[in-house]
């Protein structure tokens, strides 16, 4: 397993809801509400979660000090970090030693405001859905199965899955993430024999990437299919943002993707479109900051193949002002998976011109691979380290 050839430490956000699943060994079918989690605790019963979480936390005790945690405190996370002695940060206290749906929440938002790489959860249906309320596919999350009820697909099979597939994020190799369902069970119906399944939103997993080789084929043959997918999945966020501006960036990838819309490109510059047409092109940083002013936006960039740099190589168009406005959850960033390869573990490079942007920009990115297929890639600026 390769190490992990970022400096920067991992952002890993915990949340636990030490009561998820208390209700399931007594047949209580649930643990939403405090009536029923009092009930259960007063017929004896253990709660679970914070076990389960430490199964998955483990995996990662060798390579802790790589890692630096943010949690709530007590048993909704400082519990562990102590425990298993990480470096961690304390961004929520609850009210109540009886944690409520509520706790979850803010220590959701709480997590989201420190902008962490990754959010480790575990609980039931019903914390991801307080997960989801909060984070949404802001943040990719991964679930640990500790509840009564695992109908979501945010959720790992098991503890130790969530584990394995966590430390491959954190040691900063390749994996794939995708959207996945967020379901919950009326509780009060269940319990009598009704089961009623609705889907409540969706949230980004990371997933282990399998790649599959299929008959050899000439480079250039592949990497055009290959990006035909990207150019599909682009184009379907334009279409489905018919009021946004897109900002394109420079490169071959980008040109591709304006050709399939039948768009003329400037190669080495940035253009913008709106609801697939053109608005200007060839644009300077200034006449970019002024066209996007006060208007949602989004911007499309590559990386440049090798080196690694998707800021301040050959698109100084894109300023820090602009950057600060846009906000690194409206980057669309496209690379073939050979590209990505390309870079031999090598982080990905912002380099504004601004060194506190730049750190902010630091951490995980999705990289858009195909159609409706993200790789999770670290981004981490080489200057951020002190001289020697």
């Amino acid at each position: 397993m390769n190490q992990n050839k970022s400096s920067r430490l991992f952002k890993l956000g915990i949340l636990v809801n030490p009561y998820a699943g208390i209700g399931g060994a007594l047949a209580l079918k649930g643990s939403d509400g405090a009536a029923i989690r009092e009930k259960a605790l007063a017929m004896g019963a253990e709660k679970k979660a914070l076990d389960k979480a430490r199964l998955a936390l483990e995996h990662i005790v060798p390579i802790k000090e790589q890692v630096s945690l943010y949690v709530a405190s007590g048993d909704m996370g400082e519990t562990l970090a102590q425990e298993l002695g990480f470096s961690y940060s304390l961004v929520y206290q609850p009210e109540n030693i009886q944690t409520e749906s509520q706790d979850s929440e803010a220590t959701a938002q709480a997590l989201l405001d420190e902008q962490v790489d990754l959010i480790l959860f575990a609980g039931g249906d019903g914390t991801a859905r307080n997960v989801c309320h909060v984070i949404g596919n802001s943040v990719p999350v991964l679930g640990v199965p500790a509840g009564c009820k695992i109908h979501s697909a945010v959720y790992a099979v098991t503890p130790a899955a969530a584990g394995r597939v966590l430390k491959q994020v954190v040691m900063g190799e390749i994996v794939s993430v995708s959207d996945a369902q967020v379901m919950d069970i009326d509780e009060a119906l269940f319990r009598q024999g009704k089961v009623n399944a609705q889907q409540f939103g969706e949230m980004q997993v990371p997933t282990e990437l399998r790649y599959i080789q299929a008959v050899k084929m000439g480079g250039k043959e592949s990497d055009e299919l290959v990006l035909a997918d990207i150019a599909a999945h682009i184009i379907e966020i334009i279409e489905d943002h018919p009021q946004h501006l897109f900002v394109m960036g420079s490169g071959s990838t980008v040109d591709f993707i304006m050709q399939e819309m039948g768009i003329k490109n400037t190669l080495l510059g940035v253009d913008l479109i709106k609801n697939k047409q053109l608005i200007a092109s060839d644009v300077t940083a200034p006449e970019l900051l002024n066209l996007t002013a006060n208007q949602s936006h989004k911007l499309v960039l590559t990386l440049i193949g090798g080196q690694g740099h998707i800021i301040g190589r050959g698109n100084q168009q894109l300023s820090p002002s602009f950057l600060k406005n846009l906000g690194k959850e409206n980057i669309l960033l496209v690379a073939t998976k050979n590209k990505i390869n390309n870079l031999s573990g090598r982080a990905l490079i912002v380099d504004s011109g601004d060194l506190a942007l730049d750190q902010q920009m630091a951490g995980l990115i999705n990289i858009i691979t195909g159609y409706h297929d993200q790789v999770l890639y670290p981004i981490d600026n080489l200057h951020f380290k002190e001289p020697v």
